[in-house]
């Protein structure tokens, strides 16, 4: 029976067990002194049976006070060894379990922070995070505590097993003849106990997702009294999670019934064989005490079995849904990964685009043949209607994407050969909605730069336009912006956003939709600053309203996917083309 369980473990999925049995391999001496303690626990257990049967027939019958002190002192000791030895056993056991657990969540973590934007694009915020709150849980349950229990009750089982069989071999049978009927039934609802802890962890991890949509659009939530909706959302998810629940148990708790009543009517079958042996004179009484002993003892463990399972299954199917998001693709397909790859150096700024396809599903290209060369120091606005590919154009410069076909490269060099974070170091990009960290407005000006000194956070926000502000709140640098920058107003969200990426002095300077949801008065303080981030920069503005791009160097217009016109501002008008009419369209 534990034989079968232990092949549920490891073949029932075999992949998985292997890859969480690496996690140890650095804490193999501490595992050792876990097995060692777990083995003498196990000793221990089977000893006090076998105490049972001298009680009975060496000093019951014998009347040997010898003995009985030595039993009673014997017992003391037993236990007092088992004490020190479940203390190593459950320490070092959570030890090595708490430490693989940390390791896991410690590579999830950081294998999600790299991911690829089509994996995180795909997958629902609060899934990921199930990933790493319920379903590692789920996972530590598993390694600190049920294996240590299977291990446990593995050795108990099979330690008691052997004194029964020498006991009395004939008996011994009539046992063994329960287990093949036992392991059935355990092989028969373990895939199910498998099947249904995978659907607790997706109900918790839809129910997070919940929670996690509804607290992040609490304002549009707010905004148009939807409450009742999202509490109506969250009762369903709660109700399908309890569901999943309640079916994990009623499997476990029929599997534990039916299994103890077998063990039961064994027993009753040994104690009827038993009984009528000592009445023969072919076995002694203690003989018989202490083989119902043994028998009463292994209840334990196969009661332990049945929880065990159970969270080995649900564990199990959290591991898997662990590595399923481990073996999602990383960040990008090229050379170049974060710390991997070329390192450019100070790079000038020339950006180059050689007949690049682009398409986030097969079949539906969003950029088709773009080639562009931007010089070194060259202002590029990007316009064109909603769906052009104005931003996917730029988010391929620092690589957030792979072109499908083509080639992007920043002074010659192809930017799938070089280091992520060496490229990223030269690229500085302000959103449309930009988000800051919690913390300090020093902290999210630097962030990224754990180095920077005062001086160079003071002179970023002073060309950012941001400095004066910052020097009227109380605390000034050291103030703090709040959940997502919430104590800013959008403008000057905009401006620590600036200063952000002013800190780092980039080569390279992306700026998407900057202005676009601000007050006319904010967006002239706006684009104040982004005049003096662009200065001496490489710059892309992303931008919808045509008022904002007029002084750019070349003014790039996108439609389905292809650059249908580009020049200055005047040049363009001049055109008639789209250009125009957009402008016209914009028109007071």
């Amino acid at each position: 029976m534990f034989n079968l369980m232990f092949n549920q473990f490891v073949h029932g999925s075999k992949k998985t067990s292997f890859r969480l049995a690496g996690y140890l391999r650095p804490y193999r001496k501490p595992f050792l002194g876990a097995l060692f303690c777990i083995a003498a626990v196990s000793v221990l257990n089977v000893l006090p049976p076998w105490l049972f049967k001298s009680v009975v027939d060496d000093v019951l019958i014998s009347k040997d006070t010898t003995i009985l002190n030595a039993l009673c002192v014997g017992v003391v000791v037993i236990f007092a060894l088992k004490g020190a030895a479940v203390f190593g056993q459950q320490y070092l056991m959570n030890w090595v379990g708490q430490r693989v657990v940390m390791d896991i969540r410690l590579t999830l973590y950081d294998h999600m922070q790299r991911m690829s934007l089509r994996a995180v694009h795909a997958s629902r915020v609060g899934e990921l995070m199930s990933r790493l709150t319920g379903d590692v849980a789920a996972l530590q349950s598993l390694v600190a505590n049920t294996l240590a229990d299977l291990a446990a009750n593995s050795a108990a089982f099979f330690g008691m097993l052997t004194f029964i069989l020498y006991i009395n071999w004939r008996l011994t049978l009539i046992i063994v003849a329960a287990l093949p009927a036992v392991a059935w039934l355990l092989g028969y609802t373990g895939e199910r106990l498998r099947q249904a802890g995978r659907r607790v962890q997706e109900r918790l991890a839809n129910l997070t997702a919940i929670v996690q949509e509804a607290f992040s659009a609490i304002r549009v939530v707010r905004a148009f009294a939807t409450e009742e909706l999202e509490l109506a959302r969250f009762h369903r998810g709660n109700q399908e999670n309890f569901d999943a629940l309640l079916r994990a148990v009623r499997i476990q708790a029929v599997l534990a019934g039916v299994v103890e009543v077998f063990l039961i009517a064994a027993l009753a079958v040994v104690f009827w064989f038993g009984g009528r042996q000592v009445l023969d004179g072919r076995m002694t009484p203690g003989e018989l005490v202490a083989f119902i002993g043994y028998i009463a003892f292994m209840v334990q463990p196969v009661r332990s079995l049945m929880g065990s399972l159970g969270s080995i299954q649900t564990g199990l199917a959290a591991s898997e849904r662990i590595f399923s998001a481990l073996d999602a693709p990383a960040e990008t397909s090229g050379v170049g990964g974060i710390g991997g790859g070329r390192s450019p150096g100070r790079v000038q700024g020339r950006v180059t685009f050689e007949n690049v396809h682009f398409s986030y599903t097969p079949g539906q290209e969003v950029l088709r043949g773009i080639n562009l060369d931007v010089h070194a120091g060259e202002k590029i606005a990007l316009v064109g209607p909603t769906g052009a590919g104005k931003s996917t154009l730029a988010e391929l410069i620092p690589r957030f994407y792979d072109p499908t076909w083509g080639r992007v490269l920043i002074d010659g060099i192809n930017v799938a050969e070089l280091s992520l974070s060496a490229l990223r170091r030269q690229i500085g990009i302000v959103s449309q909605e930009p988000v800051l960290m919690r913390g300090t407005l020093a902290f999210n000006i630097a962030y990224g730069l754990p180095g920077a000194s005062m001086n160079a956070i003071r002179a970023a926000a002073e060309s950012a336009g941001i400095h004066s502000f910052i020097m009227s709140l109380p605390g000034a640098y050291e103030a703090e912006v709040g959940e997502r920058g919430v104590t800013l107003s959008g403008g000057q969200r905009q401006r620590v956003a600036i200063a952000r990426a002013m800190a780092r002095n980039p080569r390279i300077l992306i700026l998407d939709e900057a202005t676009s949801s601000l007050d006319l008065e904010t967006e002239r303080q706006v684009q104040e600053a982004m005049s003096r981030a662009m200065a001496g920069r490489t710059a892309f503005v992303i931008a919808h309203r045509l008022s904002t791009v007029r002084n750019a160097d070349r003014i790039l217009v996108l439609a389905d996917g292809k650059i249908v016109q580009q020049g200055t501002h005047e040049a363009l008008l001049r055109q008639n083309g789209l250009y125009s009419t957009l402008h016209k369209g914009q028109a007071p």
